[in-house]
């Protein structure tokens, strides 16, 4: 369990962040404007509650146009970096975020760019014998509070909370989940977000976390 939410019994909303959602249009009357976080709170959060759903999610391997409104993804010296390598769990800011797997904490640290994940965690597992790493973003910076690397950590416990904006990154409450096989030397941060240049690759080291969640649909 990642979230205290059973994906086979509560209702859930497929959230679709790419260009084919009319909602995104630029010529939306009236545009939403995804630089304002409080804006795009009560877009994601009004259209769950429409739903009459508890939790948001999707996005693995989603061309998306929402990284647009932060610079921390459109430097001018490389491509745009717009495809979404994990699931993002958009639900009520407080909520708690549960280890899925047995494993120990890798790194962690708090990426305070504006559109960045903000207080973020990475574990390291062991999974049908290989290497894999867990990472958690967009945290309340009390996750960071007490962890240290090495840190053990069980199937089932209480890891962190998902936090609120700003300190969050500036997004509207949600858990980013990602799956890695090769850390390429990062510590407390890896990259959340390709551009279409290295999307072959990084979709072969950052698998469907999916495989974790066994939501239905994604």
């Amino acid at each position: 369990m990642l979230l205290p939410f059973d994906f086979s019994t509560d209702p859930f909303l497929i959230l679709d962040f790419s260009a084919t959602n009319p909602d995104l249009a630029p010529n939306r009357q009236p545009p939403l404007d995804l630089t304002n976080t409080a804006a795009f709170t009560d877009y994601v959060f009004g259209t769950l509650r429409a739903a009459g759903a508890r939790v948001g999610v999707g996005g693995y391997n989603e061309h998306r146009v929402i990284y647009r409104r932060s610079p921390h993804f459109q430097q001018a010296t490389q491509s745009p970096r717009e495809i979404h390598l994990g699931i993002d769990l958009w639900t009520d800011a407080g909520t708690p975020v549960f280890s899925p797997l047995d494993g120990i904490v890798h790194s962690f640290q708090d990426n305070a760019n504006f559109g960045d994940y903000g207080p973020t965690i990475i574990l390291e597992h062991t999974y049908e014998g290989k290497p894999l790493y867990s990472l958690y973003g967009h945290l309340t910076r009390s996750s960071l509070d007490g962890l240290y690397e090495g840190k053990a950590v069980r199937a089932g416990d209480k890891l962190a909370a998902i936090g609120p904006y700003p300190e969050n990154g500036d997004w509207p409450p949600h858990l980013h989940f990602q799956l890695m096989t090769d850390m390429l030397g990062h510590r407390g941060d890896f990259p959340g977000v390709c551009s279409l240049t290295d999307h072959a690759y990084y979709l072969s080291i950052c698998p469907d976390p999916n495989q974790l969640l066994h939501i239905s649909g994604l």
